[in-house]
């Protein structure tokens, strides 16, 4: 994310105190209020750690109203995938991942997001995914990745809420979603 972007976000809410986040395992992202910016604004993002303070994530409450049918038309199992492709982030926007919810890697080149969720990057694995895990997934295009430090510098600076990481939040529907995440954070912080 941009500098600009916690620069705004300290700017409108104040470097208020982050509940000291395990940066080291997995988490759920989920936007403060102040948080205004036209990509991450009201986001929840599933993240986890690369090594060397850097991490990778994924947007996961941003559907598009572009199904994986109308992306690949010529192939059938696509067209039977009813939910949208998401907004994964501004990463390789033009790339396809798949995050699915399962106990063992849907094989290819995935990584596990947390225990119980899996994030697929090749093109073959993908297709595997739709063909036969699609109820378990989200298809999302793009990911969000983060430099050394800089997930860190942007929850100290307040511009996350950092919570748990629960594979069920990645695939829920994300009508009001945000609005529960941000009330149950803020309800947590104000009772410490």
């Amino acid at each position: 994310m941009k500098a600009i972007l916690v620069a705004l976000a300290v700017a409108l809410c104040g470097a208020l105190p982050a509940a000291a986040a395990d940066l080291g395992e997995p988490v759920i992202l989920v936007a403060k209020r102040q948080l205004t910016d036209k990509l991450y604004g009201a986001t929840i993002l599933v993240a986890r750690p690369i090594g060397n303070d850097q991490h990778i994530g994924f947007i996961v409450n941003r559907p598009t109203k572009i199904t994986l049918g109308q992306l690949f038309p010529n192939h059938a199992p696509s067209r039977k995938v009813p939910e949208p492709v998401y907004v994964g982030g501004p990463i390789n926007p033009e790339s396809i991942f798949a995050l699915v919810q399962t106990s063992k890697s849907p094989g290819g080149r995935s990584v596990q997001l947390m225990p119980g969720m899996y994030a697929v990057f090749d093109g073959k694995a993908v297709d595997d995914v739709i063909e036969h895990e699609a109820n378990h997934a989200r298809f999302v295009a793009g990911l969000v990745g983060w430099r050394t430090g800089e997930l860190r510098d942007e929850i100290k600076r307040g511009a996350w809420f950092v919570l748990d990481a629960d594979p069920s939040l990645v695939l829920r529907n994300p009508d009001g979603l945000w609005e529960e995440l941000v009330r149950r954070a803020e309800l947590r912080a104000s009772a410490i």
